[in-house]
Parts: structure tokens; C-alpha cells; sequence
């Protein structure tokens, strides 16, 4: 699946280690991976980074942070919550242009009355008395992953969230760990390319199509899924044109409704975008196609309305009007033209 999540009841630092190395991260108790976003009525895809922390060298953006935030004082220690801390979180989530968890406390460790099932620790930065910055992260076996950053607004000029970023790593190269896990970057969305920055000569990318590890200096946009889909999918709605046959390319509003509890086992159908043909429609079924990236082909989907949402996006450039699951995987394409040849026998054959 593109978008899954779990809720173990434990993990194990070994576990946690394999969850990372396949592009996973967690949020409360829960751990989850998704392969796109959505941000302002658009599709993004998410693209999965861990920095080699014995190839890592401290760089001039660090040597800078250090010197310049030489005045503060900074700590590592386990992780606890507080109300220094969740005021903290609240001022610095009135600066974002984005909706986040409610509390710190929602946001790493959900509604849990037990025990945390992850080994948290967090990096607090202090002038003097006054808590300005914080950030936590989560310690496998061998690599460590960071999960969130926060600071106070007064102090932007100070770039605390990356000095925090940086003092995880060094906290975990100190340690001996392999890989440090700082989540995803999102090509096209500025907001996170602050993370392409940090470790640069040691960072990786998760390459969806192979599921390999590789390094950043070899990304191309042919490494975006999001825009590979809809090039694949222009090529199909060209040679529809042809036939004369209306088509849309569509972006799915609910690709990642795996992640909602309530779906999770339901396995979904989970691609951002997709191509659509309103008039063939299969007795109540969907005939959808998508590219997937996974195994550089086109699939021909049965995909069925399952369940009608209350709201829809106003935004016509989505399909919001139905959840869908796959029934049937009728055919896998190499090419545009074949997956479309195909299609249009099997409609012929309907008709």
C-alpha cells in the first residue's frame, strides 16, 4: 500500500530500526508511511531522507549555529511534558500556516495512560530560565529518528529548529548510532527543503520505485512519483482524445484514508491521482487507470464506491465524492498504448 499505518502494542528497538529503513514515521503511538500529501488543494508527494551519521561531517551552516547560539544553554535527556513545554508548543503553533496535533502531549504520545511503546528523548534550549526551543526524537538499535521541533517565535533569527536537528545528530553520532531518520521533504512545498540542507554530503533519499536508499545528489524530478504519475496519465488521456472519448485526470481526495482507524484494514484504493472516464462506468463500478511507479506500469482498476462522505471538495480538479476500493486489477501495461488499446476493446465490448 502507498498510505498504511499500525498501532503495535510494543516495539522493539530492532523493530523500530526496520520501520525507518522502509520510509515509515509515527505520530502518538501510532506509525504510519504515506508517499504523498495534500497541502492547499494540491497533491505533493513526500519524499523519505536519513542522514549516514559516520559519513557526516559538521558543515558551515552548523559551525555557525553553534557559535551563534553559544549563549544558550542546551540539554538532552528523556523525554517529559510539561506545561513550560505544551505553552511552548502553543506559541510556536500560532507562527505556522498549517493545522498541527492539539498538545505536545496528542502529538507524541496520543491518549495513552501506559507507558510509551518508543524510547523518546528531547533537546531543550534555554536562555536562561526561559525554556525557547525544543525537539524530540526517537532512539532505535542504530539509528534514531527525530519527530518534532519546536521553538518560540521571538527567537526565528536564532534558527532553533535547526540547531535542535543539529544538536540530535551529534547527540546521536556521539552515540555511535548509523542513520538518523529527520522524516521527509516534499518537492515543490518550501516548507521542508530547510531538511535538504542539513547534512547534505551524507543524505539520502527512499527512492519509491526501487525502495532503495540513495544519495541526494543523484535526485531528479524522475524521483518525484506525484509528477511521473501525471506525466504517464497525460500520455494515456492524449491517445483517449484521439478516440474521441472524454477522460479526466483526476487527484483522489481520500488517497490516504488507510491511515484513518476506522479503514485501516480495509485496504483501500490509495493513488493521489488518477484517470477517469465518467461515461463507462461498470455497473455501479469505477474503471479507473494509474500508473504506478512501484513497477513502472499502468494498471487498469475496478475500483467500488463503498462509502459517500458528508462533504466534498469544491475544488473540481478532485474526486471527493466516493471512497473507493479496488475489487479487481483487470490489466497491467508497460505502455500508454497498450493499456489504452485495451481499454477501448473492453468498452467496445460492453456497448
Amino acid at each position: 500500500m502507498l498510505a498504511q499505518s499500525h498501532s503495535p502494542k510494543q516495539l522493539s528497538p530492532q523493530e523500530l530500526d526496520a520501520y525507518l529503513a522502509r520510509g515509515w514515521f509515527r505520530m502518538g503511538q501510532t506509525i504510519f508511511t504515506t508517499n504523498f500529501v495534500h497541502f492547499k488543494n494540491e497533491m505533493y508527494s513526500t519524499i523519505w531522507l536519513r542522514v549516514l551519521l559516520n559519513e557526516y561531517l559538521p558543515d558551515r551552516t552548523q559551525i555557525k549555529l553553534y557559535k551563534q547560539n553559544s549563549i544558550f544553554q542546551a540539554a538532552i535527556q528523556p523525554a517529559v511534558i510539561n506545561s513550560e513545554k505544551e505553552e511552548l508548543y502553543f506559541r510556536y503553533q500560532q507562527s505556522l500556516s498549517f493545522q498541527t496535533s492539539e498538545s505536545l502531549q496528542q502529538l507524541l504520545f496520543g491518549k495513552i495512560t501506559i507507558p510509551s511503546i518508543y524510547d523518546t528523548y528531547e533537546v531543550t534550549v534555554h536562555d536562561g530560565n526561559q525554556l525557547i526551543a525544543c525537539g524530540f526524537f526517537d532512539v532505535g538499535e542504530s539509528c534514531a529518528a527525530g519527530i518534532t521541533s519546536i521553538y518560540d517565535p521571538a527567537y526565528k533569527k536564532y534558527s532553533l529548529g535547526k540547531y535542535l536537528i543539529y544538536l540530535k545528530m551529534l547527540y546521536c553520532q556521539n552515540k555511535k548510532l548509523r542513520y538518523f531518520y529527520p522524516g521527509y521533504f516534499v518537492p515543490g512545498y518550501e516548507f521542508f527543503d530547510y531538511k535538504l540542507t542539513i547534512g547534505r554530503p551524507a543524505l539520502q533519499f527512499l527512492k519509491l520505485s526501487s525502495q532503495q536508499w540513495q544519495g541526494i545528489g543523484i535526485f531528479s524530478p524522475d524521483d518525484i512519483p506525484r509528477q511521473v504519475m501525471n506525466e504517464k496519465l497525460i500520455s494515456v488521456q492524449k491517445l483517449l482524445v484521439h478516440s474521441y472519448l472524454e477522460s479526466s485526470i483526476v487527484k483522489y481526495e481520500y488517497f490516504d484514508a488507510n491511515l484513518i482507524p476506522d479503514f485501516r484494514d480495509s485496504e483501500l484504493f490509495d493513488f493521489p491521482i488518477f484517470l477517469f472516464c465518467p461515461s463507462h462506468l461498470e455497473e455501479g463500478f469505477h474503471l479507473t487507470i494509474v500508473y504506478d511507479v512501484r513497477v513502472a506500469n499502468y494498471k487498469l482498476l475496478l475500483c467500488l464506491p463503498i462509502w459517500q462522505p458528508d462533504t466534498t471538495n469544491a475544488d473540481t480538479s478532485f474526486y471527493s465524492c466516493y471512497y473507493l476500493k479496488v475489487m479487481q486489477e483487470i490489466v497491467i501495461k508497460s505502455t500508454a498504448e497498450e493499456i489504452v488499446t485495451f481499454f477501448l476493446a473492453l468498452i467496445k465490448d460492453k456497448t
